[in-house]
């Protein structure tokens, strides 16, 4: 497809094609605050190679009480600013915690999710959920096709990555975000994400971009570095979510 700013490159994300993963949505949680600057890391991810870019903003009720009204609106004021870039669509990120509890046991509020019905989740960084196993049955129980978002993250699985292996059995996708690859957030999340790859346990990859220091990293990283040959034993769906009908 078609990139804006299509330029020679050497090392891109064409392979990647779709960001199923970001804050780029402006105004409405720890992301982007104004529509000039979503467009402006929506052009700089689209000369990085993207051309497609699923919106995923927090619903977290204690700091982000977002519905998906709310974020169907804010899609729509960067859409109507943002032509000719693909936006593929908006969803989520849930935090599992009493709050989405409570959300789960309302039949009549569907979720916010990205096509097929999946729905991204996400646990504090510091403690795992108690009731994130439950929470995943329970969204495979309404339909939904759960993902675990960005587990390298998680400091409690930095001494057992083996721990997270057991989502994938629970029926539970894998998201990683790029930056991890690069070392971004620390060496211990390195080391895990190097863990999953190599395991080919990731699903998918998301750029995770809330600001201008993320997408400089990516590009400062690719400028260095062809991540590709990382993602190799890992079956990848980023794409596929193209596809779905729902």
């Amino acid at each position: 497809m078609f990139h804006i700013f299509n330029k020679k490159r050497n090392n891109t994300l064409e392979w990647l094609q779709v960001d199923m993963h970001s804050h780029i949505l402006p105004g409405i949680d720890d992301g982007c605050k104004t529509v000039e600057d979503s467009v402006d890391l929506l052009q700089r991810l689209s000369a990085l190679g993207l051309d497609t870019f699923y919106f995923t903003p927090h619903i977290f009720q204690d700091m982000y009480p977002n519905t998906p009204e709310r974020i169907g609106q804010a899609f729509q004021s960067l859409q109507a600013a943002a032509t000719p870039l693909l936006l593929g669509g908006y969803a989520a990120e849930y935090m599992v915690d009493g709050h989405f509890d409570q959300r789960m046991e309302k039949d009549d509020q569907p979720l916010a999710s990205l096509p097929g019905k999946h729905v991204l989740i996400e646990m504090s960084y510091i403690q795992e959920s108690k009731s994130v196993e439950k929470n995943i049955f329970d969204l495979q129980i309404k339909g939904y096709q759960p993902i675990l978002a960005h587990p390298e993250r998680y400091v409690f699985y930095h001494e057992n990555p083996k721990a997270i292996e057991r989502f994938k059995d629970l029926g539970c996708l894998l998201q990683l975000n790029i930056l991890s690859v690069f070392g971004y957030y620390g060496s211990r999340e390195k080391k895990v994400a190097k863990y999953l790859l190599d395991r080919g346990l990731i699903d998918f990859v998301g750029t995770d971009a809330h600001h201008d220091r993320h997408v400089q990293m990516l590009e400062r990283g690719l400028k260095k570095e062809d991540i590709k040959p990382y993602f190799k034993k890992c079956n990848l769906k980023n794409q596929s979510l193209l596809h779905c009908t729902t």
